[in-house]
């Protein structure tokens, strides 16, 4: 199995600076795709605001980004996602099965412009999942 998972962190217009912040902690690269490089702009006002960003050191990672102004978000409640990425869509799609039963699905799994599969869900315990692969290849 090559499944990794990652903490997603979820901000409200604040993910760069806090990614700045764990790599001036953690060093390693930062990479950032804001909501306009992403051809996803819903208000012209989050056009730069943060879509996908991470910090990897290392054997450390963590994934951010902006919640977008039309989904409800307060700092401290729903700060965070668990992020799940395989390889392939089979891969996933297993795990995604397993997740799903008694689950809400958020998005449902299936093709995006940024990745061969992408889906989020809230499980039976209340922890919000998503699940990719990201490579479109």
């Amino acid at each position: 199995m090559s499944v990794t998972t990652t903490t997603h962190l979820n901000f409200r217009g604040e993910a760069r600076a806090a990614l700045e912040f764990y790599r001036s902690v953690f060093g390693g690269e930062l990479a950032v795709v804001t909501y306009a490089d992403a051809g996803n702009v819903a208000a012209e006002s989050e056009a730069g605001q943060v879509m996908w960003g991470q910090v990897q050191a290392g054997g450390f990672r963590v994934m951010a980004y902006d919640v977008p102004g039309w989904m409800g978000h307060e700092r401290g409640e729903n700060s965070f996602f668990v992020s799940v990425r395989g390889e392939t869509v089979e891969e996933v799609a297993g795990i995604w099965d397993g997740l799903a039963d008694a689950a809400t699905i958020v998005v449902p799994l299936g093709p995006a412009a940024w990745a061969a599969t992408y889906g989020m869900l809230r499980d039976r315990f209340g922890i919000v999942w998503v699940v990719d692969v990201l490579s479109r290849g």
